[in-house]
């Protein structure tokens, strides 16, 4: 296993996995220190409760407004892009083949060609989404639009955190209000860690790095490993 232990905070190893893609990293530690320390800051605080992950909601459950309350005092923000695609054709001058007049003789506007992509947070060049428990197809989306404000120049890295494969063990255990274990309702087809990395090792991300990290036990509180 990778050695990240010169770009993470040593108590962040025990409670998160990370997966580094594409020099994540260190593009983090070294083009985006505030950035990074922030991202570092809200991991540290994050703790979650039994009722936290009994409640109803997926993603509108109180788990993502933790990162909510830390991240937005800090200027990071919702951005949501759209854009035409403006194409020119220019001529080939006369008689000179491979040479082109200056101006175009026509335009033509496909609109709506970048529409309707979103990313939770964003601060100068760093994108942070947050999938505690969609439906895994919720990872293509979010590697579009990283991927997409990646290739328009907006951001320079991104980060996913979702749930690590071990939090099985309390779903199993846990119970909901009429007795059923939690794993029901976090299922496999929903975002953890493994619907994320297989995404990821295809480059469904594209060109734009990627750090993958996993929500692991030790940030659930009143459960006993």
């Amino acid at each position: 296993m990778t050695d990240h232990s010169q770009y993470i905070r040593k108590n962040l190893l025990d409670k998160f996995e990370f997966h580094n893609y594409g020099h994540a990293l260190e593009i983090l530690n070294e083009a985006f220190p505030i950035e990074w320390q922030e991202i570092q800051d809200c991991l540290e605080q994050l703790t979650i409760s039994l009722n936290d992950i009994k409640a109803a909601g997926g993603n509108e459950t109180a788990i993502p407004k933790k990162f909510d309350d830390v991240l937005y005092p800090l200027g990071w923000r919702e951005i949501r892009i759209t854009g035409d695609l403006i194409v020119k054709l220019f001529p080939r001058r006369a008689n000179q083949r491979g040479r082109f007049s200056d101006e175009p003789f026509d335009e033509k506007i496909l609109e709506g060609y970048i529409d309707g992509h979103n990313i939770d947070f964003i601060k100068d060049k760093v994108a942070f989404d947050l999938e505690w428990n969609s439906k895994d197809q919720t990872f293509d989306r979010d590697l579009l639009a990283m991927r997409t404000y990646f290739d328009c120049g907006l951001i320079e890295v991104g980060i996913i955190v979702t749930r690590s494969k071990e939090l099985n063990d309390i779903f199993r255990e846990v119970t909901d209000q009429y007795g059923k274990p939690l794993l029901q309702k976090y299922g496999a087809s929903t975002t953890w860690m493994g619907k994320l990395e297989y995404r990821l090792k295809s480059r469904r991300n594209g060109g734009c790095p990627i750090l993958a990290v996993g929500i692991r036990k030790p940030c659930v509180e009143g459960y006993e490993t």
